[in-house]
């Protein structure tokens, strides 16, 4: 560790700022360039197996490109994450139309991300796969910068960001009532 609190080379536990582009079938399809790099701890699953497993080893400023198998990524196309629904069971609100995102509910209370890929009279198709299902994964990334995470960042799982600060209201008197500013 150097005194910054930044280890020199990935490895777990350290939160790791990433540049990176992501292509498939020839089109971009994602990209840090022109936003914020994504923030995540290594050795957590916060990303794909694959592109994980590869970043082990490299050092801030480190560039690299890798390919993720399908497998390695979003997994393969699963035949039964596909389901057809009832039309009379949408709400009157949602358009149901082909190409449609929507969240819907799932039996233990999570939310899961589905796509309307087909519509009949009297059903509705709904995709749960991720669209990068069954698709190669090529990355540029570059590290930017490595630390160790703090204590709740492991206990939650996730890194946290920057740091939040919390400002006190300094026009509060000890009884916790506001006082006038001159």
């Amino acid at each position: 560790m150097n005194e910054n609190n930044q280890s020199n080379i990935l490895t777990d536990d350290l939160v790791v700022t990433l540049d990176y582009t992501l292509t498939v079938d020839g089109q971009i399809v994602d990209s840090s360039e022109g936003s914020e790099p994504i923030e995540f701890i290594q050795g957590y699953g916060n990303i794909v197996a694959g592109l994980e497993r590869e970043l082990y080893g490299m050092a801030v400023g480190q560039s690299k490109d890798v390919t993720v198998s399908a497998s390695d990524g979003y997994g393969d196309v699963d035949p039964t994450a596909i389901i057809d629904v009832p039309r009379k069971d949408f709400p009157p609100q949602i358009p149901v139309k082909k190409g449609v995102q929507l969240q819907v509910k799932h039996e233990d209370g999570g939310l899961l991300d589905t796509t309307i890929v087909a519509v009949t009279k009297d059903s509705v198709r709904l995709d749960f796969k991720h669209p990068l299902a069954g698709k190669e994964l090529f990355l540029h990334v570059t590290i930017k910068e490595l630390r160790e995470a703090t204590e709740e960042e492991i206990e939650h799982g996730h890194a946290h960001g920057e740091e939040e600060v919390e400002f006190e209201d300094d026009l509060s008197d000890d009884s916790g009532e506001n006082v006038d500013e001159a």
